[in-house]
């Protein structure tokens, strides 16, 4: 069962700058924790730590 969630960087936020999303997926049964990767924020131009949001 794959669910699609969004990813939202947590850095960008703190530097007062727009905070890059990216959409995945994930199977609900077997990772029942939220979603942390490593992406690019072209924003500020580098991999940041993205987390998934509601």
């Amino acid at each position: 069962m794959q669910e699609i969630v969004t990813l939202e960087c947590t850095e960008a936020r703190k530097e007062g700058k727009t905070p890059s999303r990216y959409l995945t997926t994930r199977n609900k049964k077997t990772v029942t924790e939220r979603i942390e990767k490593k992406k690019y924020n072209p924003y500020l131009r580098r991999h940041t730590l993205h987390k998934e949001i509601k």
